[in-house]
């Protein structure tokens, strides 16, 4: 017999089909999290890198029904011509069409040996098994979902004697089951970009793209953006693009410029807005370089600009907001070792806020610097002041009901102050905007949990927070819905990682990554990490004694700081060299609770 016969035989004709071709880079399915943006995409691998392409292998007629099992899930994997080898293990009556983007079940690792557990005469039940980490839906928006997958396959045996699926688990419309390994391979995560209410300034949307082929990846990726925002974030961003406008023709290319050819639909749309997005999706090919907008096949540009427009374009609408500029250093702020609310300037607090704010901890400074806010020291009363420099006295806020505190103030864009509530399996968000009184979130999806921290993203849309879930801190990011007069819907907080656990702290370093305080399951102590909301691998931040880390903050192109405390003194430290993660800690300031405007 040959040493392939049988399940063998499957395997080996499997494992022959694998052959490594141009194509996009690679997708991150999270361990246990919610993938809603990917990372950065000019500091992030290029989702056009090499990547590794499924053959198929079509039936074979001396198959028994659990080899047709296993090789249908094999050639679900592959995207090629729209599943038309799976789609050969069905039976003439199954009408099974998973489509481009289809719902995905995702599996931890390849599901046990599909095994026949009925079989009477022409029909059989084949039975897989596995551990579901969770799905993909259609808009390509992954949700954790662990679970056991208890799946079962209905077979028939056709008049010509070969055996095919008659019956998918669930039904006809079922999707795919793939593992992790499979998604990573054939699918990349993007980003596609949105409009924050402001209408200025862009929001990340991260999605899970099936890659058919390498010409097909920036037509693909322009479709996704078109389509509009995933569940998750939709009715929270909006979309340049009027309702029901196509691409004409597939993205072309020539040399390194591309051309975008809308629909009639588009001519109703502000183009200005409509480049921004389409700009800032089309910078993560590495290919493309500049791009020309078209409209029922005529060239459309915006007031000022050429015909052709960088694809690096754009950069007012950054979600990290203003930026400033390489070679300026970010502001730092810090409470001095006298109590005062000091800027961090070569390693040294220098007092902008004297005498009575000396009762502030956890300082956060409005963006435009004209209001800063904080906690008092047992962190029962919310402190606000302004403006910055003098000698302002702060005033009281807001107190905490017995037995709660408040965890530390963050800002958005627009001059709103948020501060959560909280106490155990119980949690309020305040909001407060400028000129008025603060007010409880009418929706806010984590009222029944204690929230350790909470964090605005720069985008104004976004907010990660820690909160207690089964007893453990969780690394989340929500988003919010903002409807009529002053309402808002804050919720929709998923896991983003389970690789860190007793998360103590963190803040955004920049629109795809947060840096985080924790342990990793391998450390006995509290460290700093860099976590991408992607769900991609946390990273740690070099090595160096910090003593009892307490606080973080980061800022795109900033350093890191962490505010620790060490043999009963208050410091904060940073990386010997900030650009490199590796770089040792050194902690040469005396003072606490680094923060950065935002």
């Amino acid at each position: 017999m040959s040493p392939c016969a049988g399940t063998r035989r499957l395997t080996c004709l499997l494992a022959a089909a694998v052959l490594v071709l141009g194509g996009a880079g690679c997708a991150n399915v999270p361990s246990g999290g919610q993938v809603v943006s990917g990372r950065p995409a000019e500091r992030a691998e290029r989702v056009d890198d090499p990547y590794v392409r499924l053959i198929p292998v079509k039936p074979r007629p001396e198959w028994g029904p659990a080899q047709i099992v296993s090789g249908f899930l094999a050639a679900s994997a592959s995207f090629d011509d729209g599943h038309k080898v799976a789609k050969q293990y069905l039976s003439g009556e199954t009408s099974w069409n998973p489509g481009l983007r289809p719902f995905v079940t995702v599996l931890a690792s390849r599901i046990t040996d599909p095994h026949v557990i009925k079989s009477s005469g022409n029909q059989a039940t084949v039975r897989v098994t596995g551990e579901e980490l969770g799905t993909i839906t259609a808009d390509g928006q992954y949700t954790a979902s662990p679970k056991a997958l208890d799946a079962t396959f209905q077979l028939t045996r056709t008049p010509q004697g070969v055996w095919r699926i008659a019956g998918l688990p669930g039904d006809d419309k079922a999707g795919l089951l793939l593992t992790k390994d499979d998604v990573e391979r054939a699918m990349r995560t993007v980003n596609l970009f949105f409009f924050a209410p402001d209408r200025r300034t862009l929001v990340p949307n991260g999605v899970f793209l099936p890659v058919v082929n390498r010409q097909t990846l920036p037509t693909q990726l322009v479709q996704a953006l078109l389509t509009g925002p995933t569940s998750w974030l939709n009715g929270a961003v909006d979309t340049a693009f009027p309702e029901g406008t196509r691409l004409r023709r597939g993205v072309r290319i020539d040399k390194d410029v591309a051309t975008v050819d809308l629909t009639g639909q588009a001519r109703g749309g502000d183009v200005e807005r409509m480049s921004a997005q389409l700009s800032w999706t089309m910078r993560q090919l590495s290919e493309i370089k500049s791009w020309r907008l078209s409209i029922e096949g005529r060239t459309v540009a915006p007031d000022g600009a050429g015909a052709t427009q960088p694809v690096n374009g754009w950069e007012g609408n950054s979600p990290d907001g203003q930026v400033p500029p390489e070679g300026v250093q970010q502001s730092a702020y810090v409470v001095g070792p006298s109590g005062f609310l000091g800027t961090l300037e070569s390693d040294r607090a220098q007092p902008v806020v004297t005498g009575s704010a000396g009762r502030l901890t956890r300082p956060a400074v409005a963006p435009d610097h004209q209001e800063f806010a904080g906690l008092s020291a047992d962190e029962s009363q919310v402190l606000v002041a302004a403006p910055v420099t003098g000698q302002p006295a702060p005033r009281v806020l807001l107190t905490a009901r017995p037995g709660a505190r408040f965890t530390a103030p963050t800002w958005s864009h627009d001059g709103t102050l948020w501060i959560v509530e909280t106490k155990k399996d119980e949690s309020s968000l305040w909001v407060r905007r400028r000129g008025k009184p603060p007010v409880r979130a009418a929706h806010w999806g984590l009222g029944g949990r204690e929230v350790l921290a909470f964090r605005m993203a720069r985008d104004g849309v976004r907010a990660a927070v820690i909160a207690r879930v089964d007893g453990r801190p969780q690394v989340q990011v929500g988003r919010i819905v903002r409807s009529s007069g002053d309402g808002l819907d804050v919720g929709s907080f998923l896991p983003v990682s389970s690789e860190l656990q007793d998360a103590v702290d963190l803040a955004w370093r920049d629109y795809g990554t947060l840096a985080v305080l924790g342990r990793a399951k391998r450390d006995s102590q509290t460290l700093p990490f860099l976590m991408p909301i992607s769900g991609s691998a946390i990273t740690s931040l070099g090595v160096g004694s910090l003593g009892e880390p307490r606080t973080i903050a980061a800022a795109p192109g900033a350093p890191i700081l962490i505010g620790t405390r060490s043999s009963g003194k208050d410091q904060v430290c940073r990386q010997r060299s900030p650009s490199n993660s590796y770089s040792p800690w050194i902690c040469p300031t005396p003072a606490k609770d680094p923060s950065y405007p935002g």
